[in-house]
């Protein structure tokens, strides 16, 4: 955990797993406001110990994590602690994400790949009181909070679920992904199963087509380019 003492008005709180995603993320907040204090740690384990002692403003929450998920974290913080404000940041830029987190209390969502000129704007916004949706998204997240949108099979899946679901696609074995969860293997099994029943697919081969086609994917280790390079510029 690295915590950056100095007088503020706010009290922001990064939650990655990714150490140049933390980095990149000071570097674009860093000019917007001197007075900010900016605590990182890597997993929802570790925001929730430190929110335990420590008054946070805004949350910004990455949502694939290993162990707790970002899902899961937005719960506890809107539970335990429901005047902090929740700005998701994340690699997934389809709706069905967005929506999940904004139900659950998220008051934003920005994609990664548009960080470098969304996020002062939306963590302004959102710890104004206010609301933000990164603009590649908005259109599709209202057509859904409207009904205008179809409804696919996956929409049913829980978070956990659907999170295991992605980790399969993106190639992962059934051991790997109880590892990084925190899960049993059996766990994982049984999940991958309701997965297979709720979308009505006989393999695994189907699954992971089902999972292409829907763009229900996400790459592990990736680090968005516009991070790494405000990493690298801040060195």
């Amino acid at each position: 955990m690295n915590v950056r003492y100095q007088h503020s008005t706010m009290h922001l709180l990064l939650v990655d797993d990714h150490q140049i995603v933390r980095e990149g993320l000071k570097r674009l907040l860093a000019p917007a406001n001197s007075e900010w204090v900016v605590t990182e740690v890597s997993n929802g384990h570790q925001a929730v110990d430190f929110m335990r002692q420590q008054r946070v403003d805004l949350a910004i929450v990455d949502l694939s994590m290993p162990g707790m998920s970002g899902l899961d974290l937005i719960r506890r913080i809107k539970a335990d602690h429901p005047q902090t404000a929740v700005l998701v940041l994340s690699m997934h830029a389809e709706e069905q994400y967005a929506m999940r987190a904004f139900k659950l209390g998220a008051n934003g969502y920005v994609t990664k790949d548009s960080a470098a000129t969304e996020l002062v704007t939306a963590v302004q916004k959102v710890a104004a009181g206010g609301t933000y949706v990164s603009a590649n998204l908005a259109e599709r997240v209202v057509q859904q909070l409207n009904g205008n949108s179809q409804n696919e099979p996956h929409q049913e899946l829980s978070n956990r679920e659907l999170e295991v679901l992605q980790r399969i696609v993106a190639g992962q074995r059934l051991t790997e992904i109880a590892e990084e969860l925190h899960l049993s293997v059996k766990t994982v099994s049984t999940h991958k199963a309701r997965i297979q029943e709720k979308l009505e697919l006989t393999s695994m081969a189907a699954l992971i087509r089902y999972g292409i086609e829907h763009h229900i994917s996400e790459s592990i280790a990736s680090v968005p380019p516009q991070a790494d390079d405000a990493a690298q510029s801040a060195m």
